[in-house]
Order: C-alpha cells, then structure tokens, then sequence
C-alpha cells in the first residue's frame, strides 16, 4: 500500500456519542456523516471562520489563527549583531529566520525578534492559506 495524504474542509459540531462519549459529528461536502472522538477530531482539524471585513461569507485565515499556531519560540543571539528566531509550529513544523545589523553597537536582541517574528509571521499566514486553498479546492495533480 502507498501513503496518500490529503485534508478537507468539513462541517463540524461537538455531539456526544450514545454512549455519553464527548465528540464531534462531522459532515463532509458530499453530504457524508461521521462521528469521530474529540482526541481524534481536534488531532485533525482546525476551526476557519469568515473573517467580517472580506467581501465573502467563506472560511479564511485570521491575524489570531496566525498567533495561535504559532506554539513555542526560541531566541538566540549569534556573534555581536545576529538574532536568530526558533518557532514551532502547532504541528511541529520549525520555521528559522535570522536579522543582522551592520554595525555591533547598533545591535538590539529585542528588535531583531520583532523583524524575525513578523517575517515568521507572513510565513504562516502563507502556510496556512496554502492549507485552506487545498482544504476547499482539493489536490489536482496531472499524471505525467
């Protein structure tokens, strides 16, 4: 068997199972319903909402999905005018980004993060739009 990997977006709700187990009920775009355990649901997805200033009712990536996939940050000065940026991501992924200055004296720990985190940032918003446009419009790869 080969590994395939995908995602999808779905409707979802907490529901308890009739056994009193905490879960979610789950429908997919064709109209399939599923239950899964809660562990295994939130494992999986992640909620998208319509952000109110676009000019669509659609789901879409928000400033505040952006900070809270970001998890754990590290920073690190390197040599005199360096600061290198360690984030890991909900899912384990690690982005890097470094910022210098020119000259040492001119070196601030806490700047150099503020320039790293905004471009860790953008690559996150990045990441996460690739994510949603796979999730609507699925994977559509030529066979060559």
């Amino acid at each position: 068997m080969a590994y395939h990997m995908g995602t999808k977006l779905v409707q979802a709700e907490p529901f308890k199972q009739g056994t009193g187990e905490d879960g979610y009920k789950v429908v997919y775009p064709d109209g399939y319903e599923r239950w899964f355990y809660k562990d295994v649901f939130e494992a999986a997805y992640m909620k998208v909402a319509p952000n109110s200033n676009l000019k669509t009712d659609k789901p879409s990536i928000s400033q505040q999905m952006v900070d809270a996939f970001i998890r754990e940050t590290q920073v690190v000065t390197m040599g005199e005018k360096t600061t290198v940026v360690r984030a890991v991501l909900a899912n384990g992924f690690e982005i890097v980004e470094s910022s210098s200055c020119v000259s040492a004296e001119n070196y601030d720990e806490t700047l150099g993060a503020q320039i790293c985190m905004k471009h860790i940032k953008d690559k996150v918003w990045m990441l996460l739009g690739f994510l949603l446009q796979t999730a609507v419009h699925g994977i559509k790869l030529e066979e060559k």
